[in-house]
């Protein structure tokens, strides 16, 4: 079994940055996933692939499958860089804007 290591993206919907700091060891599914006859829900006797373990950094994530004996591949994150605005989200409302703020 093959786990991965890598760093979450930001979150496409919002600009910020939360839980993206930490490293994610994921384990892959086993499994395929069976549909439920009278629900139709989804379902898998596969408990490993729901586990997500967070480490501060890609060394503890890499120790840690060493050390259970654990095949692991590791994903490098793609870095951008912020967006930050000279005087931020005030500059909306400020009194000396040149043109008026509209949509």
């Amino acid at each position: 079994m093959r786990v991965r290591i890598y760093q979450p993206a930001r979150n496409a919907m919002q600009s910020g940055t939360a839980r993206t700091k930490l490293w994610v060891l994921e384990y892959p599914q086993a499994d395929k996933r069976d549909i439920d006859p009278l629900m139709g829900w989804t379902s898998s006797d596969d408990t490993q692939s729901q586990v997500r373990l967070r480490f501060a950094t890609r060394e503890e994530a890499e120790a840690y499958a060493r050390e259970k004996g654990l095949d692991y591949s590791v994903s490098q994150p793609q870095t951008r860089g912020q967006n930050v605005r000279a005087r931020g989200y005030g500059e909306n409302f400020a009194s000396d804007r040149i043109a008026p703020w509209t949509h």
